[in-house]
């Protein structure tokens, strides 16, 4: 179309609105920006003191969290955590996915909690907040070292990606995997390619990421998917489709989360559908409004992940009648804490738990 907005080559953003919490904003002069210029991604150390984060939200699976970069030059558009990169004041939009913050201590800090008297074992989420394996992973390996840590201390690990790049590390997950102490989902929101290309610029394609489950499988690994998030009048009818290709691949359990748009996400989600989806855009905005009371985003503890009205339960069946087809989450899948290398109860735990 001849009135598309504009883009910049490479991301899903196309912009850096203001940081909610900064008085003060730059605003680029019209001459200096160029759409098609690529945005080069720049790389900053993070001095964070610890490296775990305690999970208080009920409706989250995992009590621990891990995340070696904050920032994801992934750049999925619908991020939940984009608004997180305000707290480091940069923006929500082009920064969060160009400016990113490494932890090169990570690992060290970890082997320092689980060293600690009062740690008691418990399932770490690798990660919870930006993707563990995203790109500048291949070279730095932080999130290759943390497994090595946990791995020596025997404490039980969840991974989750959308990067086929797990699959470098396929000899610690096995390992880890021979004594029940991980599992790995991987999250795929589309097979469509070209939607895959808009959506999220930089991560693995869908093909790619169904031979990681299935390399996964292979290996004995825990392995299942993650529809997050579905986007109803986007990517919602692509959910028998998913589940039937990730189970097919070797996937044993799924689950998937509505659409979240906290804050700027909010106008960083329009601003992308209008330029790439514009004549889908007032039916997806519609629907999103419809499973969040009229609203386009919702904080409810209990609604927040699942939606509420018509849609969101249409959904739900959909989802629960298709697993139950091609026999997905069929068994419960335990991980054991009780062979923690130090201070324990003994007890086996659920992966979240």
């Amino acid at each position: 179309m001849d009135n598309k907005l504009p883009s910049v080559k490479g991301r899903a953003a196309a912009s850096n609105p203001q940081n909610r919490f900064e008085t003060n904003s730059y605003e680029l002069l019209e001459e200096a920006i160029d759409p098609e210029q690529k945005v080069v991604t720049k790389f900053f150390r993070d001095h964070s003191k610890s490296a775990l984060v305690k999970n208080e939200s009920p409706d989250i699976g995992f009590s621990f969290d891990l995340n070696p970069y904050r920032g994801c030059e992934h750049g999925c558009i619908y991020c939940y955590a984009r608004p997180t990169h305000e707290y480091l004041g940069f923006s929500a939009g082009l920064d969060f996915e160009s400016k990113i913050m490494v932890k090169p201590e990570i690992h060290h800090l970890l082997e320092q909690e689980l060293q600690k008297k009062s740690w008691k074992p418990s399932t770490i989420s690798l990660s919870g907040n930006t993707d563990c394996y995203q790109p500048i992973e291949r070279k730095l390996q932080l999130t290759r070292k943390c497994l090595e840590v946990l791995l020596k201390y025997r404490n039980p690990v969840g991974v989750i990606t959308k990067n086929a790049l797990i699959t470098r590390d396929l000899d610690l997950i096995t390992e880890l995997a021979k004594m029940q102490l991980v599992n790995a989902t991987i999250s795929i929101t589309t097979l469509d390619k070209d939607l895959h290309r808009a959506m999220e610029p930089r991560t693995s394609a869908p093909e790619q990421r169904l031979k990681a489950i299935e390399a996964l499988a292979n290996a004995g690994v825990s392995v299942g998917v993650s529809l997050a998030p579905v986007i109803p009048g986007l990517n919602d009818s692509e959910m028998p489709a998913i589940l039937k290709r990730a189970s097919e691949h070797g996937a044993t359990f799924a689950f998937y989360t509505m659409v979240r748009l906290p804050f700027g996400v909010k106008n960083l989600f329009v601003e992308w559908l209008l330029r790439e989806y514009p004549h889908r855009a007032e039916k997806v905005i519609n629907r999103i409004k419809e499973i969040r009371d009229g609203k386009m985003n919702s904080t409810t503890f209990g609604e927040r992940m699942t939606g509420t009205g018509e849609i969101a339960d249409s959904i739900s069946q959909l989802f629960e009648l298709t697993c139950a087809k091609y026999g997905m989450n069929a068994r419960e899948y335990r991980l054991r804490k009780d062979l923690f290398i130090g201070k324990h109860d003994g007890q086996i735990d659920l992966f979240g738990t």
